[in-house]
């Protein structure tokens, strides 16, 4: 999300187009293609239209939705430092002292430590309970094949086979060869 340029997100589509990375080396960004070189597009809900479009709004195309206070790229050290770390503290410890209702949460300290990188498998998981199809989830993650896909994901796949077995009883009592079991 750090390359993520303006031009790249289509509101009306509720689309984001990965085809631009960049990670730090040795203090300096370096700018290439998405991992396996391939563009992607990615689905948002529509909760997250609002907020994308006041990042982007008086924006240029060329320019980047999410930068640091000083406008420049969004170095992933500094971003977990300042905002991801402590939000997830937040979580683990709670919170009921702020006139934010957005920062007044429930301590829960089972909450997992989790990375930004492990955001990814969390959309995977919401994208396969929604109802996404592997080809879907392959797609939105800029995998090579379905294959690898499954092999990576496969445990999210698991409840699939109990909505196959109702999808199959229901089309069997549609045709009138069903059954009560």
């Amino acid at each position: 999300m750090a390359a993520l340029r303006v031009g790249r997100v289509d509101l009306s589509r509720r689309r984001i187009e990965v085809a631009e990375a960049v990670s730090e080396v040795g203090g300096a960004a370096v700018w290439g293609t998405p991992k396996g070189h391939g563009r992607r597009s990615v689905p948002f809900p529509a909760l997250l239209a609002t907020e994308l479009a006041q990042r982007c709004q008086g924006k240029r195309p060329k320019d980047l939705v999410f930068t640091s206070a000083a406008g420049a790229w969004l170095r992933n050290g500094n971003f977990r430092q300042r905002y991801f770390d402590p939000a997830l503290t937040l979580i683990r410890e709670g919170r009921s002292d702020s006139d934010d209702p957005v920062l007044n949460v429930e301590a829960d300290p089972n909450f997992p430590v989790v990375t930004p990188h492990d955001l990814r498998h969390t959309a995977a998981s919401l994208a396969v309970s929604a109802g996404a199809s592997v080809k879907s989830v392959q797609r939105m993650l800029g995998h090579a094949s379905a294959a690898m896909t499954l092999d990576v994901y496969a445990d999210l796949f698991d409840d699939d086979l109990d909505a196959v077995a109702r999808a199959l009883d229901d089309q069997a009592a549609a045709s009138g060869r069903g059954r009560d079991a």
